[in-house]
């Protein structure tokens, strides 16, 4: 059953990477994977059951991701202690782990294409893409290089401006590398950016 749920997730993050959630239906879906909708309705309630999981999934990660490279898994208000607490490097090999989460894993990648896709259409997801690839993670570097600064790590400085100018190559080339086959070149760039900051 497990695997049956699991395949549900993928496929129809697949469809909605492709056509868009507002344009695949519980239908297209249960047509991908050659079952009937009442079969599907057996694992999840309905499309907005199985976007919720997506979402919880791709959080889940997140956060296991975040434990594995010793970053702050939560927000600054939540978590002041982690930010205070966090290594450079750390930082530095948790961006980099991103940037290739974001580009090369299927299920990230997927997710990132559908929230591209339906941000104009859709305010809860316009809200759910700031949060996951623009506004978040800039507030996120924000409050790291405010904490850096305060503890003399980083010389004195706008905290805003520089996770702007921390955050704006990563968006961009993560935006590049759809593009192009070679996604080791677009990676080669962030490491050399971080570095360079």
């Amino acid at each position: 059953m497990a695997d049956t749920k699991e395949n549900i997730l993928h496929t129809a993050l697949r469809l909605f990477a492709r056509k868009g959630y507002e344009a695949a239906s519980v239908s297209d879906i249960a047509g991908e994977l050659g079952m009937t909708k009442g079969a599907l309705y057996k694992h999840y309630k309905n499309k907005q059951d199985i976007f919720d999981s997506i979402v919880e999934r791709i959080y889940q990660i997140d956060v296991e991701r975040a434990k594995k490279y010793e970053v702050p898994e939560e927000t600054f208000d939540k978590s002041p202690s982690s930010y205070r607490n966090t290594a450079v490097n750390n930082i530095k090999i948790f961006i980099e782990a991103q940037f290739h989460f974001w580009t090369e894993d299927e299920f990230a990648s997927n997710f990132r294409k559908m929230l591209t896709l339906e941000q104009y259409r859709n305010p809860e997801i316009m809200e759910l893409y700031q949060k996951c690839l623009v506004s978040g993670p800039v507030s996120y570097m924000e409050d790291m290089f405010r904490e850096m600064t305060e503890q003399g790590i980083w010389n004195k400085s706008n905290p805003k401006q520089l996770a702007l100018e921390f955050y704006a190559p990563f968006y961009l080339l993560v935006s590049i590398s759809d593009t192009t086959p070679d996604k080791q070149e677009a990676a080669k760039l962030l490491s050399a950016h971080i570095e360079r900051l």
